[in-house]
């Protein structure tokens, strides 16, 4: 008789794609980065911004831990279909208190963060018994053991204790996989136990960028269908979109485009998978910062413009090319000069953009982005056929 791990868990002919559920689960998480984007565009501040970091950072480790499980265990059995639908709701809930998660409803967000983590992890502790794949879940629910306190007492703290001890536990969720999960009383780690399907870990990467960009497109069009058809409006979302498209771009080419190929060649994936998730962090975190930049430029196209409005509307766009680069890196080994150039470029022009108006500042990012897109293609029609992923400590 099969025990009920050797049924949930994957086999080795199943297809490495994602499913209708894995779908169906993410479409919360356009609404999360909404919610994210709409605490910080009310508080604009150096304190806002790094509230909004480790309320993200927070939502990213729930949405990749969770996707996770369709590469470990089969997403077509009702037991993990279950628990998926679980930890969407619990995402909902996070979502949800998100803007006041500093504020009043700190201890939902934090106790909705810890259900979902612990709560999953200890499940699948239970449903692995007596299967070597339990050792991994052990390691997993060990260290959001130790980092749910952490989490509690910061929600019945106040002021800055809240930030700081809710940015160490964020800390702990974000280093414990980069340092293998080591666990009191469990050898250490084998490579098999972070095993991946390279292709469906790129999938999901992709599609959690595609989702980014639908939060962007939903910003810019609230933002827009709130006022009057007027010029000065109409060109700051068609900036916007444009933005968008060349987000898109700049993202999918190369890099993007091979990354399931990349992780395969890795003579060790999980490096190669680390870094493209804290790579799509920071990438999703700038595209955050861009959505608040929309908004305000859509709102106040011709207004003055502010500090902290710059800070949005040229950092995302930077804060976007820094991500992207070390995604380049964990693919080819190398960075490119123009995404290096962009970001200074950026940085450079940023105490110019106080003297003209937000949707000239909208339009410099725009053209920054359109530079970087304009020498890939450049670069794409040198380099025939395509350049292979040589992720880095491969063969040179």
């Amino acid at each position: 008789m099969r025990s009920i791990a050797a049924t949930l868990l994957r086999g080795p002919g199943d297809p490495g794609r994602a499913t209708f559920l894995e779908l169906f689960f993410d479409l919360v998480f356009v609404f999360a980065l909404f919610r994210l984007s709409q605490g910080l565009l009310d508080r604009l501040t150096w304190s806002g911004a790094f509230q909004t970091v480790v309320l993200l950072l927070a939502v990213w480790w729930v949405w990749g831990n969770t996707a996770g499980l369709a590469n470990r265990f089969d997403p077509a059995q009702p037991a993990i279909q279950a628990l998926v639908i679980g930890c969407m709701f619990g995402s909902f809930l996070l979502a949800v208190v998100a803007p006041e998660a500093f504020g009043p409803r700190g201890l939902v967000f934090a106790s909705a963060y810890v259900a979902v983590q612990v709560g999953r992890s200890l499940v699948l502790v239970l449903v692995t018994r007596g299967h070597e794949r339990q050792r991994f879940e052990l390691r997993t629910l060990f260290w959001f053991g130790v980092s749910a306190p952490l989490w509690l007492a910061g929600a019945l703290a106040h002021g800055w204790a809240r930030g700081v001890l809710w940015a160490v536990a964020v800390a702990v969720d974000s280093a414990a996989p980069k340092l293998g999960l080591p666990t009191p009383g469990l050898p250490s780690a084998r490579p098999a136990e972070f095993s991946f399907l390279s292709e469906f870990v790129a999938e999901r990467l992709r599609q959690f960028f595609i989702i980014a960009l639908g939060e962007l497109i939903l910003v810019s069009g609230l933002a827009f269908a709130s006022g009057g058809l007027v010029a000065d409006r109409t060109a700051a979302v068609v900036v916007a979109f444009v933005t968008t498209v060349l987000l898109w771009r700049v993202y999918i080419y190369r890099a993007g485009e091979v990354l399931g190929a990349a992780v395969a060649a890795a003579p060790d994936p999980l490096r190669v998978v680390n870094s493209v998730l804290y790579a799509h962090a920071v990438m999703v975190a700038g595209v955050v910062a861009i959505s608040v930049g929309d908004e305000l430029v859509i709102r106040h196209p011709s207004g003055h413009t502010q500090p902290a409005w710059i800070a949005v509307v040229l950092g995302g766009p930077a804060l976007f090319l820094a991500g992207r680069a070390i995604l380049e890196y964990a693919v080819f080994a190398r960075v490119s000069r123009d995404r290096v150039i962009g970001v200074l470029v950026l940085a450079a022009i940023s105490p110019a953009m106080i003297l003209v108006p937000p949707l000239i500042v909208a339009v410099a990012a725009a053209v920054v982005l359109a530079g970087v897109a304009v020498i890939d293609a450049a670069r794409a029609r040198r380099r025939r056929p395509d350049e292979p992923p040589s992720p880095p400590g491969g063969p040179s």
